[in-house]
């Protein structure tokens, strides 16, 4: 599985959300820009994702998810 592969299937499932991914093989790092995914609690917003990984994770090419999750506002902050 490649990073481009888990960016566009995300993307194209969580309209208005941007997510960078990073990795390869199984094992990939999230970062996800969303300002209504950043204003729900944390496991909340590992639930919205791991929703739709869940039957790559479940077939075994997906191993390892990290992810970390920025609004707007947060991400202006950190450039």
């Amino acid at each position: 599985m490649q990073a481009v592969e888990v960016k566009s299937f995300l993307e194209g499932k969580l309209p208005g959300t941007v997510i960078e991914v990073e990795g390869e093989g199984c094992n990939f790092q999230l970062n996800v820009f969303s300002d209504e995914l950043a204003a729900l609690r944390p496991v909340q917003r590992q639930q919205s994702i791991y929703a739709h990984l869940n039957p790559w994770i479940a077939d075994g090419s997906i191993h390892a998810v990290t992810m970390k999750f920025f609004s707007s506002a947060a991400w202006a902050e950190r450039t």
